[in-house]
């Protein structure tokens, strides 16, 4: 019997998100059961939908090579990706990994070239690839079905962790681990924020005394 899935809400923009896939990725090997899903900051962020209930802009109406830099970059990797979710749950998370560290790690914009790159190092099926990538309709529903997933969830930032139970929360990083005991030490100090008794909804340093950085 599978283990019930954490969902693990993500941007590529986000380089606390890549330090929680970073997580995952890790407790994945020690046997937690992880799912990688998209929200877009971008569309959480958008002038039209500010103050709005539901949302109102959508990433996946907006036309390729439409939009601000942020936008065309962050639509195409979401696409990209799905494409590669085609091709099994590991290649899916070696792909999400390794487009990452091009652009969080070595510091690569977020591009075609990264792209590409993120499909050889992940080693996917690159025809496939190129293949699943023209189904550019299919691969927006998709896209859209997790970004109004992420919208009933209530999710605005990343990484945004939802539990099995039901439990959702964003979790910011500002230190990378690949290290195990130092990773399930790291999440179980989630896990206990969560289900506490004392009902933690906010946990926010004051700005003059912020997160100390590795």
């Amino acid at each position: 019997m599978t283990a019930p899935a954490t969902d693990v809400f993500f941007d590529f923009l986000c380089p606390y998100a890549w330090r929680g896939i970073e997580l995952a990725a890790v407790l994945r090997a020690q046997g937690h059961v992880f799912r990688l899903r998209h929200f877009s900051l971008v569309q959480g962020n958008h002038a039209e939908n500010a103050g709005k209930e539901g949302v109102v802009w959508w990433l996946t109406d907006q036309a390729l090579g439409e939009g601000s830099p942020y936008q065309q970059n962050s639509l195409a990797a979401f696409l990209a990706a799905h494409a590669a979710a085609q091709q099994g749950e590991e290649l899916h998370w070696a792909f999400t990994l390794a487009l990452y560290r091009a652009v969080h790690e070595h510091k690569k914009p977020l591009d075609e070239a990264a792209i590409a790159g993120a499909a050889q190092t992940a080693g996917l099926n690159l025809d496939a690839f190129a293949a699943a990538r023209t189904d550019n309709e299919g691969l927006r529903a998709s896209l859209r079905a997790e970004l109004a997933e992420a919208a009933d969830i209530g999710v605005f930032g990343t990484p945004t962790f939802v539990l099995p139970d039901g439990s959702a929360a964003y979790y910011r990083f500002e230190n990378l681990t690949r290290d195990p005991e130092t990773a399930l030490a790291w999440w179980n100090l989630y896990g206990e924020v969560l289900r506490s008794g004392a009902g933690i909804a906010t946990v926010k340093r004051a700005k003059n005394r912020p997160a100390q950085k590795a």
